[in-house]
């Protein structure tokens, strides 16, 4: 059963996010665990591909044991339909089609949310993918691009296409992250599909989700920057719906960012290595109260090796 549920939790997804949502990070988040489904950062479909080399950017074990699907992105309904094919024979469990990521590279290459400008491509693809694969196919969704002029009818088309279930982020291309996610529109998609409705945006805490899956009648919560900043929203989050609490234990700052840590490319340079746990830590200080006034001081100095940057921060965290 693609979306299971405990008695009183719905299905929770690590959201795909382009820059922050790499393999360390989900391979890190799954040691950590409690949601049911990760994803792939967009794998780029142009409109020239290489299937089976692009396709081997796929690895099925990154998440093990919560299972990982595949997202891709483009604007071909043939390519993406191989790409799909591709992605199945390497084990993925789900594809994901991108229909939200606002970037201007590439919506300007009409993929991502400017597919939400046509409905009739929109179903076209996602049609050909489901045709392709013996894999449930999904997409995620914004509420439309420059408006939500063609909300219900991309919503339509999607479901016409016979997909499995769509996420939604209610904001428009336009929007990008800024105004607060309409989830109203959530709602109004979850009254309007016969498919299986995930709702995605401004989860930040636990009573954030739960208030969600109230509002809007959403089947699952899908969280993304909320769990950057904080690795353990998902068993929060979890708790809460089973009306108890849930407290990390007092080391599993440290066992997360090592284990990020030992994901990363060995080849990477002691400075590239730095970087990426001060981007991690940037997000984690972030929703700290009691981390906020030593940020700065913390992403600006200077650190020999990438233990001499843990230990430096662990004495602000713990």
């Amino acid at each position: 059963m693609i979306l299971k549920q405990d008695l009183y939790c719905p299905p929770l997804f690590l959201a795909p996010m382009e820059g922050v949502g790499d393999k360390p990070f989900r391979s890190a988040m799954a040691r950590v665990g409690g949601f049911d489904w990760a994803c792939t950062e967009f794998i780029r479909v142009p409109l020239t591909p290489h299937i089976a080399s692009l396709s081997k950017q796929y690895c099925s074990t990154d998440t093990a044991p919560i299972p990982q699907a595949a997202q891709i992105m483009g604007s071909n309904p043939e390519h993406l339909a191989q790409m799909a094919l591709a992605l199945q024979k390497r084990g993925a469990p789900r594809i994901d089609l991108n229909c939200g990521c606002p970037s201007n590279t590439v919506t300007g290459k009409g993929a991502g949310s400017s597919l939400l400008k046509t409905p009739e491509l929109l179903y076209n693809i996602l049609k050909q993918m489901v045709s392709a694969v013996a894999i449930p196919v999904t997409a995620k969704l914004r509420a439309g691009f420059a408006d939500t002029s063609l909300f219900r009818e991309n919503l339509l088309a999607a479901q016409e296409a016979k997909i499995a279930f769509l996420t939604l982020h209610p904001r428009t291309k336009v929007d990008g992250y800024g105004p607060p996610a309409r989830w109203e529109l959530i709602a109004e998609a979850k009254q309007l599909l016969k498919i299986p409705v995930i709702g995605n945006g401004d989860i930040n805490t636990a009573d954030d989700a739960v208030r969600m899956k109230k509002l809007t009648g959403c089947d699952g919560i899908m969280v993304g920057r909320g769990a950057v900043a904080n690795p353990w929203i998902f068993h929060q989050i979890r708790a809460k719906f089973n009306e108890s609490l849930y407290q990390a234990d007092s080391g599993a700052f440290e066992l997360y960012l090592r284990h990020y840590l030992s994901v990363l490319d060995p080849q990477l340079e002691t400075r590239s290595r730095i970087s990426k746990l001060k981007q991690m830590a940037s997000y984690l200080f972030r929703a700290n109260d009691r981390l906020t006034n030593v940020r700065s001081q913390v992403l600006s100095r200077t650190y020999e090796s990438e233990d001499e940057f843990l230990s430096f921060i662990l004495g602000f965290y713990l």
